[in-house]
């Protein structure tokens, strides 16, 4: 009878035991993105199929509008991961930070914006920007650095040549732009080709195009919750990256299919449409790996807009080992 008696107990204490084991291989990690873009699309992917949740992780995602707000929430613990430009990671440690911001894996590898004209520019030069009124971006992100870059790259003076418009927070360029008097603005997909489609502006030129490779978006965590969940941000990038890869194998119609759940007021012929612009510029990373050219590139763009505020070497704030051992995998 005891033996039976211990047999019942060791019963009833499997469902709990079980549980507990099952608890302990899930880790919970709160991701913030720095906007909702389809710029993101190998991120969605990773989230729609599953490929989080095959490494054990559970990925509670965020998205916090702006770059400052994405590295608040970083720093105050309000997120692990963000997915954000990596020139936030450079101003954090200018301003001497005892626990850096470490870029591990990136996912997007051009700018994103587009140019976009309020009336039709059949015949487009970059000179027409001249005496022009442009909306651009927040001074000191990654869009407005590019787009200063990319026009003194073609002779014009972004301070002196036309009327540069940078007082409107990012969620609210785009109805700025409508409504107002600019006759250029800097969009991401899929507003530029909702715009077009709805005859609110015309794509002249892809700033993406005219800028290189940059480390425009990069997952990125503080060093102390890189050494204290190296194996956690292990798994991470190994789901990013073999949704990397399914978006560089997979046509752009399929990719809109999986991830129009995070775009369901958006059109799916007209995700598509966006989809295979970006792939066709290469702005999708094709691996998490962040490599020192992009980096410098980085700093030239950023010192070019007057915002490096000191000259971080690559190794300080890049952790490319990780990506490294899981692609040789």
């Amino acid at each position: 009878m005891k033996k039976f008696l211990k047999m019942i107990a060791a019963c009833a204490l499997l469902p709990i035991i079980l549980i507990g084991c099952n608890q302990s291989t899930t880790s919970s990690i709160k991701l913030a993105e720095v906007t909702r873009s389809l710029f993101y699309a190998p991120q969605y992917v990773a989230l729609e199929k599953g490929y989080f949740e095959e490494e054990g992780l559970d990925v509670e995602l965020q998205t916090t509008w702006g770059g400052d707000k994405t590295m608040t929430a970083l720093l105050s613990d309000g997120a692990d991961i963000a997915l954000v430009g990596s020139e936030t990671s450079i101003y954090v440690y200018a301003q001497n930070s005892k626990d850096p911001v470490i870029n591990f894996a990136q996912l997007t590898q051009t700018d994103g914006t587009f140019l976009v004209a309020k009336e039709p520019k059949p015949d487009f030069k970059w000179e027409d920007l001249k005496d022009s009124t442009f909306l651009g971006q927040r001074k000191g992100g990654m869009p407005q650095m590019v787009g200063e870059f990319v026009l003194k790259k073609h002779g014009i003076d972004p301070k002196n040549d036309l009327e540069l418009q940078q007082n409107i927070d990012f969620a609210n360029i785009p109805g700025a732009f409508v409504s107002g008097d600019a006759e250029y603005v800097q969009l991401f997909e899929p507003t530029a080709s909702t715009f077009e489609k709805e005859g609110k502006g015309h794509i002249v030129a892809s700033f993406g195009e005219e800028s290189g490779h940059v480390p425009y978006t990069v997952f990125m965590t503080k060093q102390s919750y890189l050494d204290e969940n190296e194996e956690e941000v292990q798994k991470f990038t190994r789901a990013v990256y073999k949704a990397q890869k399914w978006v560089e194998e997979t046509s752009a119609t399929e990719i809109a299919e999986v991830i129009h759940p995070y775009f369901e007021d958006t059109d799916l012929e007209l995700l598509a449409a966006s989809i295979d612009r970006y792939k066709s510029q290469g702005s999708f990373a094709t691996d998490p790996i962040l490599d020192k050219e992009e980096w410098q590139n980085l700093k030239a763009i950023m010192d070019e807009a007057g915002e490096l505020p000191a000259d971080i070497p690559y190794e300080e704030l890049v952790n490319t080992s990780i990506a490294e051992d899981i692609m040789k995998e």
